[in-house]
């Protein structure tokens, strides 16, 4: 079997088996040595370990290493088997068929079947289990086991991408004995995963130590005994981390220590065009935002341009108010805004403010960008009326108390695989996270028609259509988008940043001549 390229995925035929186009093992020339502990740095606390409820890149870097998928994304945002080992559509793509791997096994020695796979969605399409991946892994119906190792998914609609939406960082499978209420919040502080390794202490807010799962799908991986991941709030005490030598791999580089890693003899900074993207959520269910003249209004005071330089330090792209870039399949591109502080006072009188507007905009303190590019709009903004107050608080403070809750604050996203994931998680009325509230019909019905079909002209079309709706009303401003930069110490070995920003693959990393021996 061969997997199928994204034209013929998203062309309508019939019975398609997919499997990898390359073997998920090791390709560079190099021989993989096993053994060695790896020291990767966070920039912020992993407060959360159930897998269905990550929020987080260093808690969706934990529940990786933890946990396995059905699917996993390679750099080219294509699917690979995970736990399943091959996959089928019927010729409507309403059905899906997954065949999961022989032999699987939890951490705790019982075996891995199609019946936890089959729980696990059934408790991550449970509004209980408040799982991000609900609106994010496609339009499911059923999930039954047909046999141990054979699974359905019946779908409400065709969906061409659900081999990629499987692999989504929140719908990891778990026991089918934990999926079900009164157990699955054990999760949140026990570790029963069939990833590549098994939890060995967990303190969220300093360290976090894995050690290898012998019992792996794959007895080659991983390469590394153990992974103690190390929280670093402070960017520059990462960075001298690494250049020390304390940590082996920076999994998430500030702009400003950049060039410093590029410079640093022993270390190979690395950096990698994303859809990666900071955004200012406006309520578009309350005053002032819910007056599309507002929204258009403050995205005309801002210039894109000089954001990029100015809060990605060039490290970027201008953004133009759709969380879509050139990084994606489907991009429709666009005239880039440009500031028109004129307009934008024209759109605030005609929606009552002549005399401009007072609002506070919060941003978290992680990353540092999100509060400059608070200090940014806040200064660009002024000229057209807006009295911008930054409020900036602890990150988790943030996330108990304003994400999700706010009517005007700085959101931090890492890219999705398609189009739908973007569109699903963030933007449409059902969205996981519908921060903006913007809840426009029309936008859902292009989104909806876009994944219903698999005339890949016809999607373009539905997907053009639903970014020139986002372009011109304003949800949500996106100024700038992000690279991904990363750094790791020259002896690992068989590590790439990844596009997504969410997914590290740590199972194929390998130490090298001149890491250190740690006990």
């Amino acid at each position: 079997m061969t997997i199928l390229s994204r034209r013929l995925l998203l062309g309508g035929v019939s019975a398609l088996a997919l499997a990898p186009r390359f073997p998920l093992a090791q390709t560079a020339a190099a021989t993989p040595r096993r053994g060695g502990t790896l020291r990767v740095s966070v920039d912020q606390a992993a407060s959360v370990i159930h897998p269905l409820r990550a929020r987080v890149n260093p808690e969706y870097l934990v529940t990786e290493l933890l946990y396995s998928n059905l699917t996993r994304l390679r750099p080219d945002m294509t699917p690979e088997p995970d736990l399943a080992e091959s996959w089928s559509a019927n010729e409507a793509l309403t059905e899906w068929t997954f065949v999961l791997r022989e032999n699987l096994r939890f951490h705790d020695g019982a075996p891995c079947t199609a019946e936890d796979v089959a729980a696990t969605f059934r408790a991550i399409l449970d509004p209980k289990t408040a799982s991000p991946a609900r609106a994010n892994v496609g339009p499911i119906a059923t999930v039954e086991a047909k046999d141990a190792r054979t699974v359905l998914f019946t779908l409400k609609s065709a969906y061409a991408d659900l081999p990629v939406a499987v692999a989504f960082t929140t719908a990891r499978i778990i026991p089918a004995r934990f999926a079900v209420a009164g157990e699955i919040d054990r999760l949140s502080r026990e570790a029963v995963g069939t990833g590549p390794f098994r939890l060995v202490s967990y303190e969220p807010d300093r360290r976090i130590v894995v050690a290898r799962n012998e019992t792996y799908y794959d007895p080659a991986r991983p390469y590394l005994d153990r992974v103690e991941v190390m929280v670093f709030p402070d960017p520059t005490a990462e960075a001298s981390a690494l250049i020390s030598g304390d940590v082996d791999l920076l999994s998430n580089a500030g702009q400003s220590e950049f060039a410093r890693l590029e410079a640093a003899r022993g270390v190979s900074a690395m950096r990698v065009p994303s859809g990666l993207f900071l955004n200012v959520n406006m309520g578009c269910d309350t005053p002032p935002f819910n007056d599309v003249r507002v929204r258009q209004a403050f995205a005309l005071t801002v210039d894109r341009a000089a954001m990029v330089g100015f809060v990605a330090q060039g490290y970027g792209t201008p953004g133009n108010d759709s969380p879509m870039n050139s990084a994606y399949h489907f991009f429709r591109d666009q005239p880039l805004k440009k500031p028109d502080i004129a307009r934008a006072k024209q759109l605030l009188a005609e929606a009552g403010h002549p005399n401009g507007l007072d609002v506070t905009l919060v941003a978290s303190e992680t990353p540092g960008t999100r509060a400059q590019l608070a200090v940014a709009l806040r200064e660009m903004a002024r000229a057209a009326g807006f009295r911008i107050t930054v409020q900036t608080m602890p990150h988790a403070t943030y996330l108990d108390q304003v994400w999700k809750k706010g009517n005007f604050y700085v959101g931090y996203y890492n890219m999705q695989p398609t189009a739908d994931g973007i569109f699903s998680l963030l933007y449409t009325s059902d969205a996981a996270w519908n921060e903006t509230r913007w809840n426009n019909a029309q936008f859902d019905r292009l989104v909806s028609d876009a994944r219903g079909t698999t005339d890949e002209d016809r999607r373009r079309g539905l997907y053009g259509r639903a970014q020139t709706l986002m372009h011109e009303q304003v949800p949500s401003l996106i100024p700038a988008f992000f690279d991904i930069l990363q750094a790791r110490r020259s002896y690992v070995q068989g590590y790439a940043a990844h596009p997504r920003g969410s997914v590290y693959r740590l199972d194929l990393a390998w130490l090298g001549e001149g890491a250190p021996r740690r006990g």
